[in-house]
């Protein structure tokens, strides 16, 4: 397992070399898929790290999302925009992904949770397009940090009754488990998650940060709060299952509002952004239920997530390269302006309304089998998400493709080829991985 990252680590240098990068990419792609089919549950690596199906499965999207948007970032090699440096600080953040995923005890977990804030901050402050990107990163910096400190002071506090802090030794709840130890668990992952009433720091984050900031962000960040989630709920579980009814509302219906906020976003970056919150509002519901269904639906939209947001943030930007601009009211009409890339975007719109047959399908069918299984009243608020998540997407899809095109002086290429390579692969794993959709949604059996 150490020899397959490090030969993927090694494989991310020479793409980042840009040179034949088609080609190694490609290579690199078919061994992430062709190694996910395994037969472990648990690989322990020494020095308090180990893999199992969870985590190589966010390991895997980790390093295919970070390809990605190297690739989509040439723009920074062409303007000698320090691209260097660029890729140094994508390499470190990446390295940071894998030791938390394969982190088997929650104090390495924290440290390299939070450690991924430095290069998330650095990437917004140094290749940010706008001028509040500094106060974007001190929002998202701040946000996190306030909500973390109570969960290392909630780790220390289990530290001392259980005597130990490794995730294979902690299986049930400690005695000195209380309420505030469970609220302060929980609100972390919460803010990084992020929840509706937690998510302001994200729409700013993507807004101002750069097309490869806005892809980590969305395509692997979010997900660190689903991943904590998963390992910390199953210490508290019995405390958990008094809060179910206020989470699971909190979830549904707190998606639900920002899915109306969606309606009313000019900007498409941002419109992208609010969706991912109304999108993990559901994943959460499913998370604290810590049923299968519920679990393995919410690791299969996180997936599905990761690429169909991250592609979605790559065509904003190839919009904004050739416009300058990402306002809905000035990219109309892109199916004359931009036509061959007309595809591109109702295949990722249609994965962002989890149509099928995408990989958000299956997720959501078995987080709402979840939600609805466990109360019948929880269907109101999933059919107002599920309607108005079709209705912003289709809003989003039908205003920047139809219309008429602000001004007729601009002139440009539909598109290159290594930006069809990008948004490929981003689409094709999107709607083949369903296929072996039996294996997805049997992690947690």
């Amino acid at each position: 397992m150490l020899g397959l990252l490090s030969y993927n680590l090694f494989m991310m240098l020479l793409v980042s070399s840009w040179g034949s990068a088609q080609v190694s990419l490609l290579l690199m792609g078919f061994l992430i898929l062709l190694n996910l089919n395994h037969d472990f549950y648990f690989f322990e690596a020494g020095f308090g790290m180990g893999v199992d199906y969870l985590s190589f499965i966010l390991i895997g999207l980790s390093i295919w999302v970070t390809m990605m948007m190297i690739f989509a970032s040439q723009s920074v090699k062409k303007t000698n925009n320090y691209y260097s440096g660029f890729l140094g600080v994508n390499l470190i953040l990446l390295f940071i992904l894998v030791v938390t995923f394969c982190s088997a005890d929650f104090i390495m977990f924290y440290v390299s949770f939070e450690s991924s804030l430095v290069p998330m901050f650095i990437l917004i402050l140094g290749w940010g397009y706008q001028p509040e990107r500094i106060q974007a990163g001190v929002y998202m910096l701040f946000y996190t940090l306030f909500a973390s400190l109570p969960l290392l002071v909630s780790l220390l506090s289990l530290y001392k009754v259980e005597g130990s802090l490794s995730m294979g030794l902690i299986l049930v709840e400690g005695e000195g488990v209380n309420f505030l130890w469970y609220f302060c668990t929980v609100f972390a992952f919460m803010v990084k998650l992020p929840l509706y009433m937690f998510h302001l720091w994200l729409p700013k984050a993507h807004v101002e940060a750069p097309v490869a900031g806005s892809m980590i962000l969305a395509g692997i960040l979010l997900k660190l709060g689903g991943y904590g989630l998963i390992r910390l709920l199953a210490v508290v579980s019995e405390t958990n299952k008094m809060f179910i009814w206020f989470w699971v509302g909190m979830g549904l219906l707190g998606g639900g509002v920002i899915s109306l906020v969606c309606l009313r976003q000019v900007d498409v970056k941002s419109l992208i952004a609010y969706s991912s919150v109304a999108h993990m509002g559901l994943v959460f519901g499913g998370l604290v239920l810590m049923s299968n269904w519920g679990l393995n639906g919410a690791v299969a939209v996180m997936v599905g997530h990761g690429l169909c947001s991250s592609g979605l943030f790559c065509l904003a930007n190839v919009v904004y390269e050739r416009l300058e601009s990402r306002s809905l009211m000035v990219g109309k009409g892109l199916l004359s302006f931009m036509p061959n890339l007309g595809l591109l975007w109702f295949l990722l719109c249609v994965g962002n309304m989890a149509a099928p047959p995408t990989l958000n399908l299956l997720g959501e069918i078995s987080l709402i089998m979840s939600v609805v299984s466990w109360s019948k009243m929880s269907i109101l608020g999933i059919i107002i998400l599920s309607f108005f998540s079709a209705v912003y997407t289709l809003y989003m899809y039908s205003l920047s493709q139809h219309g008429m095109f602000v001004s007729s002086l601009y002139s440009c290429c539909s598109g290159k080829m290594n930006e069809y390579f990008v948004l490929s692969l981003h689409i094709i794993p999107l709607n083949v991985v369903i296929i072996k959709g039996p294996v997805a949604l049997t992690i947690f059996y």
